[in-house]
């Protein structure tokens, strides 16, 4: 029995005809009145009906709603989280609900005391994205040109598509927005416009580049009324989505025979993961994939240790081996 569980059978029943429910029914109400959806409503109502209950419950708080403290969310959110299991996305639309409960309550004048400002919960630890292998990337990027004309010169276009992403680290949004300006194939530099339009240049790989100049003489069929865009759909002739990029990405992989869910910002942390362990060279790694903070690079690469020491070995000049006794 989790406690929670066990403050409600160890205490006084919480009882729908306390005040707090009151206040609960009619800040249901002024939300109706506001033209709030019904769905809404009853995902506020069930929050702060759990809340309530856990107030009415815990004999700390002697069943006051307006008695709530920063401490007492620190217990009720332990709770949730900790041991009903709830996720950090639930528990922060949870308070998202207190706060306007309480801002509620102080509007009609019923407390002039929110115990939710300056209140935060803590996020959950960013996880590891999956890596793939060098592999595994070769076996998508080298799979065979289909045989039939149709299929054949879409995975032309796709083959560029995701060697360049593979290859320079784009979002799959940039990959989606570039232009047929934004190339330069002689000097083999890429210009990307990034998360908050930071441009950023990358380079170019020999095998990206290669493909860009197999695509581009279908793209001049393909395209629409001069479309700029770099690429784009043979049937429409206009510039492709971010989902269409997706659904097309799925489609290779199964071509290639990857029973993987691949995505195209796995690409990009592959060319993270996979360039850094060759390099070592995090700041490098951080300017391409345009990272204004150098955390996130950490956090979206996967570096073994092997390869960490192996840079170390190299670089720092107390760390060469001793010389072997004759």
């Amino acid at each position: 029995m989790n406690r929670l569980a066990h403050l409600i059978a160890g205490s006084p029943k919480p009882t729908p005809d306390s005040a707090a429910w009151g206040y609960l029914a009619g800040w249901c109400e002024a939300l109706y009145l506001q033209n709030y959806s019904a769905k809404t409503i009853a995902t506020y109502q069930q929050a702060i009906g759990q809340f309530i209950e856990f107030i009415e419950t815990d004999h700390r708080m002697g069943a006051d709603v307006l008695a709530c403290t920063r401490q007492d969310l620190t217990r009720f959110f332990g709770t949730r989280l900790e041991e009903d299991g709830i996720s950090t996305s639930s528990a922060k639309l949870t308070l998202s609900a207190i706060k306007r409960f309480y801002q509620y309550l102080i509007d009609q004048g019923i407390t002039s005391h929110n115990p939710t400002t300056g209140y935060r919960l803590k996020s959950a630890p960013r996880k590891l994205p999956t890596i793939a292998d060098e592999a595994l990337m070769q076996q998508l990027l080298d799979q065979p040109m289909p045989t039939e004309p149709a299929k054949a010169r879409l995975w032309v276009r796709d083959k560029a598509m995701f060697e360049l992403t593979y290859g320079s680290g784009l979002r799959v949004s940039e990959l989606a927005s570039l232009n047929i300006d934004d190339i330069d194939l002689d000097a083999q530099v890429l210009r990307v416009t990034g998360k908050g339009n930071k441009v950023r240049q990358v380079p170019i790989g020999s095998k990206a580049r290669q493909a860009l100049i197999d695509y581009l003489p279908h793209r001049d069929l393909w395209q629409e009324q001069c479309s700029p865009a770099l690429f784009i759909s043979e049937r429409h002739g206009t510039r492709l989505s971010v989902r269409a990029i997706q659904l097309r990405l799925k489609i290779c992989a199964t071509n290639a025979g990857i029973d993987l869910n691949l995505h195209p910002h796995l690409l990009r942390h592959c060319f993270a993961s996979h360039l850094l362990s060759a390099s070592g060279d995090l700041r490098a790694v951080q300017e391409m994939l345009g990272h204004s903070n150098i955390s996130t690079t950490q956090i979206y690469t996967h570096v073994d240790f092997g390869a960490l020491t192996r840079v170390y070995d190299h670089a720092h000049p107390r760390a060469q081996h001793s010389p072997k006794k004759p």
